[in-house]
């Protein structure tokens, strides 16, 4: 999809009502589906994080920005995941968290980006973090300022290869809550994208889907 044409739906977008739980429970194992609908994590006083969905243009095509993480002490080292990070007492909300994040770990400043609106927030039990996702856009191409220390390799992936239905697959992963266990997963390249990345991954997917259909 041509950004321009992807431009064109932007207020379709902006309407679009987030897909929610039911694209989530499309990239989570059966056995972990029941913790979607719970809400017992909440007294576990889960720390407060954002991250950044970014959709931008690149050779005329649209793109989302993801990063490989840096390997380092922590449940999260080494994944595929959107820029982003915990809340600071410093920031005025989780918008400002978000953006903050981005800018820190790939450069790109928040006069760039345009918030389009939040998605829906997901518990991940491993680092009992409650993340709260946001869509945004940046009308320019963009040049990439990675953290060395946080980020090992920023990832660019093409809005219509997302929107294929052949990009997931299912593979066998070592997670937090099994040794070994088949997990849905998004492949792009040598890249293999789970968890709450593949879910929140998901919801972009599937309500761009929607708002992308939708006449003008």
């Amino acid at each position: 999809m041509t950004f321009d044409s992807f431009l064109h739906k932007i207020e379709q977008i902006k309407g679009a009502t987030p897909a929610g739980i039911d694209a989530h429970r499309l990239m989570i194992p059966v056995e972990r589906i029941p913790y979607l609908y719970a809400d017992d994590f909440e007294e576990r006083n889960p720390r407060e994080s954002a991250v950044m969905m970014l959709l931008y243009p690149k050779g005329q095509k649209t793109h989302v920005l993801l990063i490989e993480r840096a390997t380092y002490k922590g449940v999260h080292s080494g994944q595929v995941g959107f820029p982003g990070g915990k809340y600071e007492q410093e920031d005025v909300d989780l918008v400002h968290t978000a953006l903050r994040e981005t800018q820190e770990e790939v450069g790109i400043v928040d006069r760039d980006i345009q918030i389009i609106q939040p998605y829906t927030k997901i518990y991940i039990p491993p680092s009992n973090f409650y993340v709260q996702p946001y869509l945004g856009i940046s009308q320019k191409e963009l040049s990439f300022t990675p953290d060395d220390f946080e980020v090992a390799n920023i990832i660019e992936l093409p809005l219509d290869v997302l929107l294929q239905d052949q990009l997931i697959q299912e593979v066998q992963m070592k997670t937090s809550y099994a040794s070994w266990t088949h997990v849905p997963a998004f492949i792009y390249k040598n890249y293999t994208i789970w968890g709450a990345t593949a879910m929140m991954l998901s919801e972009l997917k599937e309500t761009l889907k929607i708002a992308l259909k939708t006449p003008h």
